[in-house]
C-alpha cells in the first residue's frame, strides 16, 4: 500500500516538473497544493492534542492540519491583502482640530442694539476659562484699597487740658479719680481707639490684569457682554430735548426715568433681567441722568470708575467698543513681554480686527 502511494506521488511530481516550464509559478503552486491534499492521506490523529512526557513541562500547542485552499495560498503570497496583525493606536481628536485663536464679537448700535459690524478678538482677551480664585483675589484687593481708613480718636495723652488730679485720693467719700483725660470720664481719651491707617493689600499686576480679562470672558461666554459703537447715548424725543432745560421741580428727571425704564424693558436690560451696567468713555448727559434715578434697573459709569466687582455684580454689561479696547490695552501685562528685540518693545494680541 505504501509502495503504491509512493509510486503515485512520484508520477505526479514528474508530471509537475514537465508542466512547470509551461505553467505560471502561481498556478504551479496551486496545482502542487491540490495534488498534495489528494494524494497524502489525512492522519487519524487530526484534532488531538499531543503533550510532552515531562509532567513539569508545559503542554505543546495543538497540532492540526487543514486542507489548503487556493484562496489561502493566494493570501499567503500576497501580503498586501492580509489584514494587519495590530491596529495602529488611535490619535486624540484634538490633534486634528484647528487651533482657535480668535472669537467673534458683534458690534451693535445703541439703543436699538442692531448688529452693524463683526470683529475678531483674541481668545486671551475674551475667552479665558473661569478662575474663581483670581476673581476673588481681585475683588478683595479692590475692596481693601477702597477703604479710606480715616477714622481717628484721641488717647488720654492727646486730650487737651490739665493733667492734675481732679480731687484728693481720700476724704471725699467718692470714687477715686485721676486726671480728666481718663477714659472712664466723659470727654476723656479713648482706649485702643481707631487711628488713620492704610487697609490696602497687595496683588501682583499680572494676576489683577488676568482677573479683569477673566471677568470679561465670563460675561462673553454667557452672552451678557454687549459691545456698541462709540458715542453711546440715550436717544430722547426731540420735543423733550428742546424744552428740557425749562423743566423744574424734578420734572426733567422724572420724565427721563420713565422713558429709560421703558427702553430697558423693551431691550430686556432692566431689573427683571438682572440689571445692566453701562460703561462709556466719558460722561453722557441723557444716559447718566436717566440711570442716576434708577439704581434698581442698573447704573452708568465711566471707564476710570469701573472695576472687576462692577463687571460681575450686574446681569449684563453694555460698553462702547473703544472702552473695551482700552480695557484690554490697560490689562494685558501678562501677555506683553518686557524683552526688547531689535529696539522694538513687545506687543500683546491684536484687539478688535474688523471682519465684516
Amino acid at each position: 500500500m505504501a509502495a503504491r502511494t509512493t509510486g503515485c506521488l512520484s508520477e505526479a511530481l514528474a508530471a509537475l516538473r514537465i508542466s512547470a516550464t509551461k505553467v505560471r509559478p502561481l498556478q504551479t503552486i496551486l496545482l502542487f497544493a491540490v495534488l498534495r491534499s489528494l494524494i497524502i492521506p489525512q492522519p487519524a490523529t487530526v484534532g488531538r492534542t499531543f503533550t510532552r512526557s515531562m509532567a513539569t513541562e508545559s503542554p505543546a500547542s495543538d497540532i492540526t492540519r487543514s486542507t489548503s485552499t487556493p484562496q489561502k495560498i493566494i493570501q499567503s503570497w500576497n501580503p498586501s491583502t492580509q489584514p494587519p496583525q495590530s491596529l495602529p493606536k488611535l490619535t486624540k481628536l484634538t490633534t486634528y482640530l484647528p487651533t482657535v485663536s480668535t472669537v467673534p464679537v458683534t458690534i451693535h448700535s445703541f439703543p436699538a442694539l442692531e448688529p452693524t459690524s463683526l470683529e475678531q478678538w483674541s481668545v486671551n482677551h475674551l475667552y479665558l476659562p473661569l478662575r474663581r480664585d483670581l476673581l476673588y483675589s481681585a475683588v478683595v484687593f479692590e475692596g481693601d484699597n477702597t477703604r479710606q481708613g480715616t477714622a481717628s480718636s484721641k488717647t488720654r495723652y492727646e486730650v487737651h487740658g490739665s493733667h492734675r488730679k481732679i480731687r484728693p485720693q481720700k476724704g471725699s467719700g467718692r470714687a477715686r479719680l485721676g486726671t480728666r483725660q481718663s477714659p472712664s470720664i466723659k470727654g476723656g481719651g479713648k482706649t485702643f481707639g481707631p487711628h488713620p491707617r492704610d487697609f490696602g493689600t497687595k496683588l501682583n499686576r499680572k494676576v489683577y490684569d488676568k482677573a479683569w480679562r477673566t471677568a470679561l470672558s465670563y460675561r462673553y461666554r454667557r452672552g451678557e457682554l454687549v459691545v456698541c459703537e462709540d458715542g453711546m447715548e440715550l436717544a430722547v424725543p426731540e420735543d423733550f430735548a428742546r424744552v428740557a432745560h425749562h423743566f423744574k421741580d424734578g420734572l426733567r428727571e422724572a420724565y427721563l426715568e420713565k422713558y429709560m425704564r421703558g427702553v430697558l424693558a423693551a431691550l430686556r436690560l432692566g431689573r427683571a433681567d438682572g440689571r445692566t451696567l453701562f460703561v462709556t468713555g466719558d460722561r453722557r448727559d441723557w444716559l447718566y441722568s436717566a440711570m442716576a434715578g434708577l439704581p434698581g434697573e442698573g447704573r452708568a459709569l465711566g471707564l476710570p470708575d469701573v472695576d472687576v466687582k462692577d463687571l460681575l455684580e450686574t446681569g449684563k454689561v453694555v460698553m462702547e467698543r473703544s472702552v473695551l479696547k482700552e480695557m484690554m490695552e490697560q490689562h494685558q501685562s501678562d501677555l506683553v513681554t518686557r524683552i526688547v528685540v531689535g529696539g522694538l518693545p513687545g506687543k500683546g494680541p491684536q484687539t478688535g480686527e474688523k471682519v465684516l
